[in-house]
């Protein structure tokens, strides 16, 4: 009779699970990244944008 350890260090479904949370914490920070990266870019546009709007009045 096989334990339930063994069975579990056979089994191949654990690793999938290993790749989706590397690729997923992957993509989370490639996200965090960018947005750090843009956000510098998109605040003076909205600075920008809010002057012109001022101006137009």
């Amino acid at each position: 009779m096989t334990s339930i350890f063994t069975t579990f260090a056979k089994s191949r479904s654990g690793a999938v699970t290993v790749d989706w949370v590397v690729m997923t914490a992957a993509m989370v920070g490639l996200g965090l990244a960018v947005m750090f990266v843009v956000s510098g870019g998109v605040e003076n546009l909205s600075t920008d944008v809010a002057q012109e709007l001022a101006n137009a009045e």
